[in-house]
C-alpha cells in the first residue's frame, strides 16, 4: 500500500512543476517560417501568435494565394515547434506521473 503523504508530496511537487513549465512555455518565442523566410511567424510555446513578418518580395497583388499559403505554412510551421517545447518542458513533468504509485498512471 503506497504512502498517502509521499503521494500527496509527489502530487504537489508535480503541480509546482507544472506551472513553472506552463509559464516558461507563456515567455519562451519560437518561429516559423515559409517560402525560404520571406514569410516569419512568430509565437510563445502557448501558442498565441505575436508577430508576423513578410518580405515584401512575396507582396504581388496579383497573386494574393501564394501569400496566403506562405503565411499558413508559416503559422503551421510555428506551431509544429511550440508543439514540440511543449512537449520537451511538459514531458518531464507528466512523465513522472507514474511514480505516484497510482494504478493505471
Amino acid at each position: 500500500m503506497p504512502d498517502m503523504g509521499a503521494i500527496l508530496q509527489q502530487a504537489q511537487k508535480m503541480q509546482e512543476d507544472l506551472a513553472k513549465a506552463q509559464e516558461q512555455l507563456q515567455s519562451t518565442t519560437v518561429e516559423g517560417s515559409a517560402g525560404g523566410g520571406l514569410v516569419k511567424v512568430q509565437m510563445t510555446g502557448a501558442a498565441d501568435v505575436t508577430s508576423v513578418t513578410i518580405d515584401p518580395k512575396v507582396v504581388d497583388p496579383d497573386d494574393v494565394e501564394s501569400l496566403q499559403d506562405l503565411i499558413v505554412a508559416a503559422v503551421r510551421d510555428a506551431s509544429t515547434k511550440a508543439g514540440e517545447l511543449t512537449q520537451e518542458l511538459m514531458g518531464g513533468v507528466t512523465g513522472g506521473m507514474g511514480g505516484l504509485g497510482l494504478p493505471g498512471m
